[in-house]
């Protein structure tokens, strides 16, 4: 979408002298901001070097930052998703819900099942894919420590196995990402301001925005969103090399997963080259058709009857658990609080940026009371089905020794696989997880590269292809980096990175609530004349 169409579009721009891309200067042929994107390239090719460079030394620091956030910070990370889960609620159902992104005469840019294939695609899906079926069964089994100190294999296990996922899973992440990505549709479709993180504080900080506050904001946001997305790639990326090393009987090692990861950030390329509409949305469909048949296959070929009883027990679950999950005070079993749920509600947070600005691209045309309504409904819709069918199933052939999933958990990357092999068409339908794996790195790859490049270009929605494509092969160095300087431990490495990262930008997310509000505020009393 042209530049100029953002502000075309507003009803109420905010009186300010600075225009698109004002700040930018070509090199080589890109129109980059100066100073965000310079800074931004900088640290993530330093940190990629050094990583390489030194991978035990990196892999030490990342563990120590992992510590202190944890140990300092683990309660601002847990009182973040609730105090943002709320926040959205009081915008939905107040007057400010009949606001219109980009107007009360826009019309929606997207078909509706097009705009939450690519929520699902953008947001969540290489996730639901490597922990599916995994989750429920490490919390049913434990493997790597139980949620509220619960006795593995129990009725009590069972229970929380789904209801902790879904809390994981469920409304707290897109709660985060829907207000990113209202503050940032709101402000570039209404106010005619530029499509970047900063433009969400003008009520707080005016023309300020544009000076050194807004290049920190911006550079926070690009470097929380680099590392989320790095750690989202680097698990997608270990999953399906553990995939073909299950299915072809080898040991995937470190030089494996990088390769495949070198090899689908070319595919992300190719799919930044075609553009939105010819890559990511066109790969979303495709997506979504062969996930749902995966799904579909998953519930018949599984333990259908138990499927669908466990749909409705896990919902029920998930809001009777809630509040015990939610508490960070005093908790018995604060090795899983950080280990799982800290580290959710960090990634969650380090993507915001990523799918705040995509969600408000696709999102033009929405009223505020639509746009919670499936932002925060689908997806959640689709996790209960989604864990649901996986989880049940994984439990299901633990209890009852079928297939190699009878010992438990090994390797988390490869319950997926193991699930899958004891289904008929075990070979078939790895293939096809395989695929959907590859499909979902790189529309992840391609949409935070248009990200990043946005923020980059000083909200620019327009810059050469050229600036995309650096920051898609950003993405798979830095995954390949934290691969690597973790070793064997890998997992460990991707989310201390996550963590450490997220930390600055959670504080930015807390105060963009509050700057959205007023923001929006001063719409209030044309709403209430209608």
């Amino acid at each position: 979408m042209p530049d100029s169409e953002f502000i075309s579009t507003a009803e109420n721009e905010y009186e300010t002298d600075y225009e698109v891309g004002q700040d930018n200067v070509e090199v080589l042929g890109l129109d980059v901001h100066n100073p965000v994107f310079f800074l931004a390239a900088s640290l993530v090719l330093l940190f990629g070097g050094l990583t390489l460079v030194f991978p035990t030394v990196s892999g030490e620091f990342l563990s120590a930052a992992r510590s202190h956030t944890l140990q300092s910070f683990d309660w601002l990370f847990a009182a973040t998703p609730v105090l943002v889960f709320i926040f959205c609620l009081a915008l939905a159902i107040s007057p400010l819900g009949r606001i219109r992104l980009g107007g009360q005469d826009a019309v929606p840019d997207y078909k509706v099942h097009s705009w939450i294939a690519m929520l699902f695609a953008a947001g969540v899906g290489i996730g639901f894919m490597f922990w599916g079926a995994a989750e429920p069964l490490a919390y049913h089994t434990d493997w790597f420590g139980m949620p509220l100190g619960a006795e593995p294999g129990t009725a009590e296990a069972n229970r929380l196995a789904f209801s902790a996922t879904l809390f994981h899973w469920g409304l707290s992440p897109w709660a985060i990402y829907a207000v990113v990505g209202l503050s940032l549709g709101f402000f570039a479709h209404n106010k005619g301001l530029p499509l970047s993180i900063r433009s969400a504080f003008y009520p707080l900080l005016g023309e300020r925005v544009w000076g050194w506050w807004g290049h920190v904001i911006d550079l926070f946001a690009v470097v929380s969103t680099i590392f989320g997305l790095a750690t989202t790639i680097g698990l997608g990326g270990t999953q399906a090399a553990s995939g073909l090393g299950y299915m072809f009987d080898f040991e995937p090692n470190v030089w494996i997963q990088i390769g495949l990861i070198a090899a689908m950030t070319g595919l992300a390329v190719i799919s930044v080259i075609r553009g939105l509409d010819g890559g990511v949305k066109l790969l979303s469909n495709i997506n979504m058709v062969v996930a749902f048949c995966l799904l579909m296959f998953v519930i018949i070929a599984g333990p259908t009857a138990l499927i669908f009883t466990g749909m409705g027990e896990n919902l029920i679950a998930y809001f009777a658990d809630t509040p015990a999950l939610t508490n960070w005070v005093g908790r018995d079993d604060i090795a899983w609080f950080h280990d799982w749920t800290i580290f959710y509600w960090a990634w969650w947070i380090s993507w915001s940026p990523f799918v705040g600005m995509f969600i408000a691209r696709i999102s033009r045309g929405r009223t505020v009371r639509e746009y919670f309504s499936v932002v925060l409904l689908a997806p959640f819709a689709i996790c209960v089905v989604w864990f649901s069918a996986f989880g049940e199933t994984a439990v299901f052939q633990y209890e009852n020794g079928i297939g190699d999933l009878s010992g438990g958990i090994v390797n988390s990357a490869t319950v997926l696989f193991q699930m899958l092999a004891a289904l008929p068409w075990g070979g078939v339908t790895s293939i096809v997880a395989i695929g959907l794996l590859i499909v979902f790195i790189v529309t992840s790859a391609d949409s935070g590269a248009l990200v990043v490049d946005t923020i980059t270009s000083g909200g620019k929605t327009n810059a050469p292809v050229a600036q995309r494509v650096f920051w898609a092969c950003m993405l798979g160095l830095t995954a390949s980096a934290l691969l690597y300087g973790g070793g064997t431990s890998a997992l460990e490495a991707l989310q201390a990175g996550t963590i450490a990262a997220a930390l600055p930008f959670t504080i930015i997310l807390l105060i963009c609530c509050l700057s959205l509000f007023l923001g929006m505020r001063a719409d209030a009393e044309g709403l209430k004349s209608e």
